[in-house]
């Protein structure tokens, strides 16, 4: 059997030791398109109340559009405490428990890029300072982060490892229309291609079971944000979550979840179309407690992952 081109592998060939991110949640990172700036509610499938920021801190962290500067941050070192302690936590517990060498800290939780650049620069800046951290990995939006802010992850990336992972969801306007994203495909590939062009590593999430969608409008997704020359790649089901419109959504039957056969089928086949260097980061997701409304077979990510290495056996793979 064939391992899978995973994100693990990639960075084990080239630290020569085991290296874990270390997911981060700062807080009052917010969202362009839970705050206002661009649409209100966020995706139809965020859970806004997650944000737990309070209405002063969202309004001095609205983004790069208010020009703050960092004296005009009060919170600023409060978020850099928490970087701190949680990255400090969770690392050790890593290297406790799965032998864990080094580590890209992971801006995880919301839009990270969506702040005044000092604020940014300073958060970025102290977590390269950390003990065994070879890099950074980003979560944004494609709305969400200035040529200044690409300039300056480029000038990192000279001598760090420095990823943007970018939310495609979908190529087709209308879907991304109907969960509210804010903004259509082309920004999402404009900016995928601008950073690749300042020599950043871009992971790209695409979204399985999207409102309207059917296998071939999400392997065209697929096809496509391979075509941008992603460096990986995560795969998502979408499932549904209480306090979201999505649930709404589901509750007044408007809404089918995609079934798990059918999203077997869709991944397996967009591994198989996948080109070799891109590497993967994830293949499900999942929750496991009450806010999962459905589908229930998103609970059990161990079982998930037991199918999707049954369905690709056959191809003499396995993750």
């Amino acid at each position: 059997m064939k391992q899978i081109y995973t994100f693990g592998t990639y960075l084990h060939d080239k630290f020569g030791a085991k290296v874990y991110k270390v997911g981060i949640n700062i807080s009052g990172f917010t969202c362009p398109n839970i705050d206002g700036t661009v649409a209100k509610g966020g995706c139809t499938f965020c859970e806004n109340d997650s944000f737990s920021a309070s209405t002063n801190e969202t309004k001095a962290l609205k983004g790069f559009h208010l020009n703050l500067t960092s004296e005009e941050n009060p919170f600023l070192d409060k978020q850099l405490l928490q970087l701190e302690q949680q990255f400090q936590s969770i690392s050790r517990r890593q290297a406790r428990e799965y032998g864990a060498e080094k580590f890209l800290v992971y801006f995880q939780s919301f839009t990270n890029t969506y702040a005044p650049f000092e604020t940014l620069k300073a958060l970025y800046d102290k977590a390269l300072t950390f003990e065994n951290v070879v890099g950074l990995s980003i979560g944004t939006r494609s709305d969400s982060i200035t040529e200044e802010t690409l300039d300056y992850l480029s000038e990192l990336a000279k001598t760090k490892e420095i990823w943007i992972e970018f939310g495609i969801q979908s190529v087709y306007d209308a879907t991304l229309e109907r969960i509210n994203r804010g903004h259509d495909s082309a920004n999402v590939k404009e900016w995928i291609q601008k950073s690749k062009a300042k020599g950043l590593n871009v992971c790209g999430h695409l979204i399985f079971g999207l409102p309207g969608e059917d296998k071939e409008m999400m392997l065209e997704t697929t096809r496509q944000a391979y075509s941008w020359e992603i460096d990986s790649v995560k795969y998502h089901p979408l499932y549904v979550v209480k306090k979201t419109a999505l649930a709404n959504e589901y509750m007044r039957g408007e809404f089918t979840p995609i079934d798990e056969d059918a999203y077997l089928d869709v991944l397996v086949e967009a591994i198989k179309m996948k080109p070799e260097n891109i590497s993967i980061q994830r293949v499900t997701a999942g929750i496991n407690d009450d806010s999962l409304l459905a589908p229930d077979w998103c609970r059990d990510k161990n079982l998930q992952v037991k199918h999707i290495n049954k369905v690709l056996k056959p191809l003499g793979l396995k993750y």
